[in-house]
């Protein structure tokens, strides 16, 4: 129970703020939230599995600044896309299955080489025994941090004209994205 519970609270903890949380704002209030958490969940056992099952060895795979790049450089893709014309999300709404992959890659770009995931890695490495555990906790403490922002974001879509909302999603997906590239070139020390 202390290893589920220290995962949680530093997933819960480490969320809160974070561009992930506020990334499952802008989705549900554009998208209907079921489908928003689904991707995110689906998202978030992929990515922390991804995280326990490398431990410690992930830094040495992959070096931090390519994934931060890589990332930026979606967050940057996804923020222009939601500005295109209507024609994608109609096509979205008409295939049930791509609001929740849209989503689902999202967050699993947002949160490569992310503090939730780092932690998840250096706790798995720390402990290395009860991984499901640690994938329980992470995963859950995941989902009430934003479980939150999908929260506040469906709120969001009933107060908020569209256009408005998808010019603040855009925003902050390629803030996002440029605040990454920034911080990966060594211009801006983010974390």
């Amino acid at each position: 129970m202390v290893i589920f519970s220290t995962a949680f609270l530093m997933v819960v903890l480490a969320e809160m703020g974070d561009k992930t949380q506020l990334l499952a704002m802008a989705f549900a209030a554009k998208y209907p939230w079921k489908k928003v958490m689904l991707g995110v969940l689906f998202a978030t056992i992929v990515n922390h599995f991804i995280a326990i099952a490398a431990g410690i060895y992930l830094n040495t795979l992959v070096p931090q600044h390519i994934v931060e790049i890589v990332a930026s450089i979606a967050f940057i893709v996804f923020g222009l896309w939601i500005l295109k014309d209507d024609k994608l999300e109609d096509e979205a709404e008409k295939n049930r299955f791509s609001v929740f992959w849209t989503v689902a890659i999202a967050f699993f770009l947002a949160e490569m080489g992310d503090k939730t995931q780092l932690a998840t890695v250096a706790l798995s490495a720390q402990i290395g025994t009860d991984l499901l555990v640690i994938l329980l906790g992470t995963t859950i403490g995941m989902l009430v941090a934003d479980g939150i922002g999908i929260t506040l974001g469906a709120a969001l879509h009933k107060y908020v004209p569209d256009k408005i909302i998808k010019k603040v999603a855009s925003f902050i997906f390629i803030l996002f994205g440029v605040l990454g590239i920034l911080n990966s070139m060594g211009i801006l020390n983010l974390y």
